[in-house]
C-alpha cells in the first residue's frame, strides 16, 4: 500500500509544481501591469496637483488686481465710474470661473486618489491570491516518518473536504504530538486557513500570527503575513454585509407587523 501511495505521489507532485509555476508566472504578469498602472496614476496626480497650485496662484493674483482696481475706481469716480465697474465685474466673473475650475480639479484629484486606492487594494488581493496558491502545496516528503506523514494527512484530507472544524482539531492534535516536525508550520498555517474558511476572521489573524511567532524561519511566514490583511478586509466586508441584512430584516418585520389601516399591531 505504501509503495502504491509513493508512486501516486511521485506522479502527482510534478504536475502540481508545474501548475503552481504557471500560476506564479501569470500572477507576476498581473502584478507588473498593476505596478505600471500605479505609476501612470501617480504621474497624472502630480500633474493635477501642479495645475491646482497654478490656479491658486492665478486666483491670488486676480484678487490683488481686483483690490487695486477698486482703489483706482474710488479715486476716479467722476470720469471712469462705468468702466471701472465693468472691469470689476469682468474680473469677478473670471474669478468665479476659475474657482469653479479649481473645484472641478479638486474633485478630479479626489476621484484619481480613489482609483489609486482601488489599484492598491487590487494589488494586495493579487498578492494574497499568490500566497494562497503557494500555500495549497504541501511537500509531504518533509515528514520525518510515515507515522508523522499519515498523522498530517488526516488533517489535510479534512481541510481539502472543507470540513474545517475537523481539520482544526486534527491539526492541533498533530502539533501536540509533533511540535518540532518540519510539517508543523504547514499545520499551524492550515489552522489559520480553516478559521478563515469558517469566517472566524479574528481567530484566523491570531493563528496566522502564530506561524510567524513559533516558526520564524519557515517558508510559511510570508504567506501568513500576506493573509492577515486579507482577514481584516474580509472581516470588515462580512460585518457590513451582516449589518445590511439585519437592517433589511428589521424593516421587513416592521412592514409586516403594522398596518396603515388598523390601529392594532399585526404581530405579537
Amino acid at each position: 500500500m505504501l509503495l502504491v501511495s509513493a508512486s501516486l505521489w511521485s506522479c502527482v507532485n510534478p504536475q502540481q509544481v508545474e501548475l503552481l509555476e504557471r500560476e506564479q508566472r501569470r500572477l507576476r504578469g498581473d502584478m507588473n501591469t498593476l505596478r505600471s498602472d500605479v505609476d501612470n496614476f501617480r504621474a497624472t496626480l502630480a500633474d493635477t496637483r501642479a495645475n491646482i497650485q497654478q490656479m491658486q496662484r492665478d486666483l491670488s493674483a486676480i484678487k490683488e488686481r481686483i483690490d487695486e482696481t477698486r482703489v483706482q475706481v474710488g479715486r476716479q469716480i467722476g470720469q471712469t465710474n462705468r468702466d471701472g465697474d465693468q472691469r470689476v465685474k469682468d474680473m469677478e466673473t473670471r474669478l468665479a470661473k476659475l474657482e469653479e475650475d479649481a473645484k472641478s480639479q479638486a474633485e478630479l484629484l479626489k476621484s484619481r486618489e480613489e482609483e489609486l486606492k482601488q489599484v492598491r487594494e487590487s494589488m494586495q488581493q493579487q498578492a494574497a491570491q499568490k500566497a494562497e496558491t503557494e500555500s495549497n502545496y504541501v511537500d509531504l516528503s518533509l515528514a520525518e516518518s510515515d507515522n508523522v506523514r499519515k498523522d498530517f494527512e488526516t488533517g489535510w484530507r479534512a481541510f481539502e473536504k472543507k470540513d474545517y472544524r475537523t481539520a482544526i482539531a486534527r491539526f492541533k492534535d498533530f502539533l501536540k504530538r509533533n511540535p518540532k516536525s518540519k510539517l508543523a508550520p504547514n499545520a499551524q498555517y492550515s489552522i489559520g486557513e480553516s478559521h478563515f474558511g469558517l469566517k472566524e476572521f479574528d481567530r484566523a489573524i491570531v493563528e496566522f500570527d502564530e506561524v510567524r511567532r513559533r516558526y520564524p524561519q519557515s517558508d510559511k511566514v510570508g504567506a501568513a503575513l500576506l493573509r492577515q490583511p486579507s482577514g481584516r478586509s474580509a472581516k470588515s466586508r462580512f460585518r457590513r454585509a451582516t449589518s445590511r441584512i439585519e437592517s433589511s430584516a428589521s424593516r421587513a418585520d416592521g412592514a409586516h407587523c403594522y398596518s396603515r389601516r388598523s390601529r392594532f399591531s399585526l404581530c405579537r
